[in-house]
């Protein structure tokens, strides 16, 4: 399948990947292209960023979680109508697991989709060494695909001097800079980016960041080099599955400023098989949707809004009734989080919540079992059998005084083991995140469970 695409990518976090990125978007998007995008890797927040630019939903492609056919077929899928797809790099190029390997890192991803990539680095403070920096990445992997380069936080007048310096030397295309945009910075928190969803400045951001897109960064050129990518082959993923209802399958899933981190893949797959999403906020809403025949409450920031959701009683006894007649439900991260007794609030006072489980869960200084583990189950539950592995990714800075038993959890490259998952027939919580593509199984069996429990009540 022939689709123009790009890959942008930097040597390291921090060197002004989205902001480029969405400079970029909006700036096609104002020349009236369609584009998709993605990110490599697990991230939720710098897809919202994308989806404020482009309108639609901005996708993964993560090469823990993901095979390569899995990988190939979801770009194509979610780019078949586009003009264009954007994929946007995570951590440095070469970064994968362990910090010692390339495996599963952006690299991989450019490498399996044959994407033609260009490499942002972060000018502020050098000049001459740019050139060794770039042709370090370039020849670490013979086949890096690294065709190009943008400069950023540079000003005007050194960009001549260095696009001629990198030209004449290296075998790559200087696509332009971005000078220091200090009203266009994008502000952080613990779990990074800050959602584009509450920053009330962002439109005009975006359009000061793709204005300036257009003046010094070569949008042409990148257009060009889009159209070079190779056809993508071998993209046929078969995922044989069986008829889960003949109506629709009322799934209530929890969105609001506590509880906004799905993947946009899962959500599409369980349409596919039925689902009708039915959403609610537990800050604001004073009860759970009626009829609903399964729940998702996804992650978040819950532990910035713990007082709402505490002070939400009705909503708590809510899903507390629900859960305990046996209604069907995936809680992650956040989602996990909020079924505890009790959550810290920010000035570390236990506050009530849902109380599906006796412990208590905080907040810690430093993230708590950061990364991507291999689960595998220690009885039949929910989404697993016993003995099944799943690929999963951790990001969060809560723990709780009990993560439960029913897998074990294993960090690839690493002698970390643990045990996690609370599961029964009906519940699967605890903090990993899971992308159904790992094993589109997991969504066919809860929707099964869902149909089973719309069943019963009729």
């Amino acid at each position: 399948m022939q689709l123009p695409r790009i890959l942008l990518t930097a040597p390291s976090s921090a060197s002004g990947k989205t902001t480029i990125t969405c400079g970029i978007l909006q700036a096609l998007m104002n020349r009236g292209q369609s584009v998709s995008s993605f990110k490599c890797g697990p991230d939720y927040v710098d897809p919202m960023f994308h989806s404020k630019v482009i309108g639609t939903k901005a996708r993964n492609l993560d090469p823990f979680m993901m095979t390569e056919p899995v990988m190939k077929h979801l770009l194509c899928k979610n780019s078949r109508h586009t003009d264009i797809s954007i994929i946007e790099g995570v951590m440095g190029y070469y970064d994968g697991l362990g910090g010692n390997t390339t495996a599963a890192s952006t690299y991989s991803v450019a490498k399996a989709t044959q994407t033609p990539t260009v490499l942002i680095i972060n000018g502020k403070g050098i000049s001459t060494s740019i050139v060794p920096l770039i042709q370090g990445f370039l020849h670490y992997k013979k086949d890096s695909a690294i065709e190009g380069v943008i400069l950023n936080q540079i000003s005007p007048m050194m960009y001549p001097r260095l696009k001629m310096l990198i030209e004449e030397q290296l075998p790559v295309t200087v696509y332009g800079y971005l000078p220091f945009m200090e009203d266009c910075i994008l502000e952080s928190r613990p779990l990074g980016l800050i959602p584009a969803g509450e920053l009330p400045q962002i439109q005009a951001q975006l359009q000061r960041l793709a204005k300036q897109a257009e003046d010094t960064i070569d949008i042409d050129g990148l257009l060009a080099l889009a159209n070079t990518a190779n056809e993508i082959t071998n993209t046929a993923f078969c995922f044989a599955s069986a008829a889960t209802s003949k109506t629709p399958v009322n799934i209530g899933i929890a969105k609001d400023a506590a509880f906004c981190f799905y993947y946009e893949d899962n959500l599409e797959l369980l349409t596919e098989l039925g689902a009708n999403f039915i959403p609610f906020s537990p800050i604001h809403d004073t009860s759970l949707p009626s009829d609903l025949d399964g729940l998702l409450l996804g992650g978040g920031y819950a532990d910035l809004y713990v007082d709402e959701l505490s002070n939400n009683q009705t909503m708590l006894q809510s899903i507390y009734d629900a859960l305990k007649h046996g209604l069907p439900c995936i809680a992650e991260g956040s989602g996990f989080s909020y079924l505890h007794q009790t959550m810290s609030n920010e000035q570390g006072n236990p506050k009530t919540m849902v109380g599906v489980f006796p412990e208590h869960v905080q907040t810690a200084k430093r993230l708590q079992n950061f990364g991507y583990f291999m689960l595998t189950a220690n009885k039949n539950t929910l989404l697993l059998n016993q003995g099944e592995q799943l690929p999963i990714h951790e990001f969060h800075y809560q723990y709780s005084s009990n993560d439960g038993n029913a897998c074990l959890a294993v960090k690839p490259n690493s002698k970390k083991v643990r045990s996690c998952i609370h599961a029964s027939n009906t519940l699967w919580a605890g903090f990993p995140h899971l992308h159904f593509y790992a094993n589109p199984m997991i969504a066919e069996r809860f929707m099964q469970v869902c149909c089973n429990h719309s069943t019963k009540l009729k």
